[in-house]
């Protein structure tokens, strides 16, 4: 046994606006690592204490078990309404939904364009894992050409299901839209590069500066059938061809925050 006198070095602490619980999302799930980066921006910001977030339907419906924050969970597809409201009626707070594709893309569409193209002052997070993570691995409307899922066993076939919906894509074409980005969460760099995203997103929130969107590629080892360095490799030689990383909108007044 070595004894030293060198003090401790925390390279490691959790978040104030993370509970000390333990999730029940999948092992490999990276649904925590996005927990986790909202938590150290709104920490960073000394936001914690202001924000209000709103739960999707989904995997992510538990969320306001895992933030020490205020939370208030949204009928399925509607927290960027019940978002709006809130916001609305506390615009000094800072106020964010965290929701996945099946949740924002699929029954929330009109939602999140709406809340989009009025320019609500929001921040979305938004998990792209590619499925109905929740109920059984469904397709999605993110699900990839091809893609196997329980409800598509010989994978999407474009010519009965259609092409995937590439929100961030779409969403950076309305006017109420100032910042719109998707990253991935499959390794290190993209990590980093999504915290600075995120932190972003909310500074433009705080500077009443319109709506912000953050898109996630998140991995789903459970129901894709693999492990979760699988289930990483995928994201990074397969999911990226369909949903490509990088900045959708960016308006002038973002370009010019200094963050």
């Amino acid at each position: 046994m070595v004894v030293t006198d060198k003090p401790t070095k925390i390279v490691y602490h959790r978040p104030q606006a993370l509970e000390n619980v333990v999730t029940h999302y999948c092992p490999g799930c990276t649904h925590g690592v996005a927990h986790r980066l909202v938590a150290e921006v709104l920490d960073e910001m000394g936001e914690t204490e202001n924000t209000i977030g709103v739960a999707s339907v989904g995997c992510s419906v538990f969320a306001y078990n895992y933030f020490d924050i205020d939370f208030v969970e949204a009928a399925h597809g509607r927290a960027p309404a019940m978002a709006t409201g809130i916001k609305r009626v506390y615009p000094d707070r800072t106020v964010f939904t965290y929701q996945g594709d099946g949740d924002l893309a699929s029954i929330g569409t009109a939602e999140i364009v709406h809340a989009a193209g009025r320019g609500e002052r929001l921040t979305v997070i938004f998990i792209n894992n590619a499925n109905y993570g929740m109920t059984g691995g469904q397709m999605a409307p993110t699900t990839l050409p091809g893609q196997k899922t329980s409800s598509s066993p010989t994978g999407r076939d474009v010519k009965r299901q259609g092409f995937p919906i590439q929100m961030a894509e779409m969403l950076s074409t309305l006017e109420g839209a100032s910042y719109v980005v998707r990253r991935s969460l499959h390794n290190s760099r993209e990590v980093r590069r999504a915290k600075k995203a995120i932190r972003t997103a909310f500074e433009v929130q705080k500077h009443d500066l319109g709506f912000s969107l953050v898109e996630l590629l998140s991995t789903c080892p459970t129901n894709w059938g693999m492990t979760p360095p699988q289930a990483r490799e995928w994201i990074d030689s397969t999911m990226i061809n369909a949903f490509p990383l990088g900045d959708y909108k960016i308006s002038s007044a973002v370009a010019d925050l200094e963050i």
